[in-house]
């Protein structure tokens, strides 16, 4: 287990504070359903190769129930009948989100998601996907690790 490069919470608590509180209103303000944010982060996390975000998220997976099934196979979701056609959007839109750089988030991905999500869900979901990749960056970039007292409780 490596040693953090950083105690980032620590040197920048204020702007923590922001990424928490942002974390905060994602998890409570937006009336999207836990599970649906959690399997985002979750997949944006498996994408970014975030080892203890993916820790983080699959361990609140766990703790909603939800099955092992739909956890595990977040990595080849589109193969799996276990995920409802919102849930698909929601995670097609991750992808697109999360690697911004292929393709700039096409209009078919993003009329695929508005025919599932309202608007201000849209931009509340794009919100959960942004901010889970900055903590994806964050831990992978600062180091963050499962386990390492260092990295307990840096995400909000």
């Amino acid at each position: 287990m490596s040693e953090p490069r950083l105690k980032y919470t620590r040197l920048a608590p204020d702007g923590m504070a922001k990424m928490r509180e942002l974390g905060h209103y994602l998890n409570t303000g937006t009336g999207l359903p836990t599970s649906l944010l959690e399997l985002v982060r979750l997949r944006a996390s498996l994408m970014n190769g975030c080892e203890y975000c993916i820790h983080v998220h699959t361990a609140e997976l766990r703790k909603l129930n939800e099955p092992v099934e739909r956890i595990d196979g977040l990595a080849d979701w589109r193969s799996s009948s276990s995920y409802t056609q919102r849930e698909r959007a929601a995670l097609t839109w991750t992808e697109a989100v999360t690697n911004i750089q292929d393709g700039h988030a096409p209009d078919v991905i993003y009329d695929e998601v508005r025919a599932h999500f309202s608007d201000v869900e849209t931009v509340n979901l794009t919100l959960v996907i942004t901010t889970i990749n900055a903590w994806n960056r964050l831990a992978i970039s600062l180091g963050a690790y499962p386990g390492h007292a260092g990295a307990a409780k840096a995400e909000g």
